[in-house]
C-alpha cells in the first residue's frame, strides 16, 4: 500500500522561519543598533544635537529641516532610528514565526522593543532639555544595555535550546561577571568625561561641574581595574580559553592607546569618535565572552 503524503500548506509555510533564518536577522539588528551609537555620537561631536530643535518635529513649524549641515545630520540621525525599530520590531514578529517557537527568544526580544521605545522618547527628552550631559549619558548607557540584549537574544537563537550549563567552574563565572560590572563602571565613568569636556553636541549645551583631569583619572583607573581583570581570566583560562580573550585584550590596549592619545592632542573629535567604536567593541566583546562560558545544545536541535 502506498503511503499518501499530505501536502504542506504553502500560507503555513510563508508563517514560519527557520532557527538559522532568525539567528541572520537578530545580527542585522544588532549591526543597526551598534550603527546608531556611532551615527549618534557623529551627532554630537559634529555640534549638530540641536540642529533640530523640537520633538518629534524638527522644528515648531517643520517635520522636515531646511537644507543645512547640522539640522540634516541631527534629523539622519533620527531617521536611522526608524530603520533601528523596524528591525527590532521585526525580530519580535519572527520570534512568533520562528519554528519552533521558544518562550526565551520572545522575551528577549520584547527585552528590544522596550528599549527602543524608551531611547525614543529619551532621545526627544534629551532634546528638549538643551542636551543635558546627565541626559546624553543615559541615552548612552541604555544603548549600551540594548547591545547586551542583542547579543544575549543572538546567543540563545543560534543554540538549539533555551537550556544552558556552565562549561568553566562557578570561580571563573564570577569572575567574569566581575569583569562585565568593571566594563560597566567604564562606560559610566566615559560618559562623565564626555559630560565634562569640550564635545556637548552645541554650543548652548551645559557641562557637568567636575574636574575634567580628575574624571578622566577615575576613568582610566577603571580601564586599567579591567585589563588587569581580563588578563587574569585569561590566565586563569589558559588551558580552556575563551575563543574571544585575544581579541578583547588587543583591543583594549588599542583603545587605550586611543583615550591617551586624544586626552594629550586637546580632545579631537575623530579620535573620540574611534575611542567610542573601540568603548562599544570591548563592551559587545566582554559580554560575548561571558555568554560563551554557559554551553547550549547545538542550533537545529530545537
Amino acid at each position: 500500500m502506498t503511503a499518501v503524503e499530505t501536502p504542506t500548506s504553502s500560507a503555513g509555510a510563508a508563517r514560519t522561519v527557520s532557527p538559522e533564518f532568525y539567528v541572520k536577522v537578530v545580527w542585522v539588528a544588532a549591526v543597526l543598533l551598534a550603527g546608531i551609537i556611532f551615527t549618534g555620537s557623529a551627532v554630537r561631536l559634529t555640534s549638530s544635537g540641536l540642529g533640530c530643535e523640537d520633538w518629534p518635529q524638527c522644528s515648531a513649524d517643520r517635520i522636515v529641516p531646511e537644507w543645512g549641515f547640522h539640522p540634516w545630520i541631527e534629523f539622519g540621525n533620527r531617521l536611522i532610528s526608524l530603520a533601528v525599530s523596524a528591525s527590532v520590531g521585526l525580530v519580535v514578529w519572527l520570534a512568533y514565526r520562528r519554528t519552533p517557537r521558544r518562550s526565551d527568544l520572545v522575551r528577549w526580544s520584547w527585552g528590544l522593543v522596550a528599549g527602543v521605545v524608551i531611547q525614543i522618547l529619551l532621545g526627544g527628552m534629551t532634546v528638549l532639555v538643551d542636551l543635558h550631559p546627565l541626559f546624553v549619558a543615559v541615552h548612552f548607557l541604555l544603548s549600551a544595555a540594548l547591545m547586551a540584549n542583542v547579543l544575549v537574544l543572538a546567543a540563545r537563537a543560534r543554540a538549539g535550546s533555551a537550556d544552558t550549563r556552565p562549561a568553566y567552574p562557578p570561580c571563573r563565572i564570577w569572575h567574569s561577571r566581575v569583569v562585565v560590572l568593571l566594563a560597566s563602571l567604564v562606560l559610566v565613568a566615559g560618559t562623565l568625561v564626555s559630560g565634562t569636556g569640550p564635545h556637548g553636541g552645541d554650543t548652548r549645551a551645559d557641562r557637568l561641574d567636575l574636574s575634567l583631569v580628575s574624571i578622566a583619572r577615575a576613568h582610566s583607573l577603571l580601564a586599567w581595574l579591567l585589563l588587569a581583570a581580563i588578563a587574569a581570566f585569561a590566565l586563569a583560562t589558559r588551558a580552556k580559553p575563551p575563543p574571544i580573550i585575544r581579541w578583547l585584550m588587543a583591543i583594549l590596549v588599542i583603545q587605550g592607546g586611543i583615550g591617551y592619545w586624544q586626552y594629550a592632542a586637546g580632545i579631537p573629535a575623530g579620535l573620540v569618535e574611534l575611542h567610542i567604536v573601540g568603548a562599544v567593541a570591548i563592551w559587545c566583546s566582554v559580554i560575548w565572552m561571558h555568554l560563551g562560558l554557559f554551553e547550549r545544545s547545538p542550533a537545529g536541535r530545537q
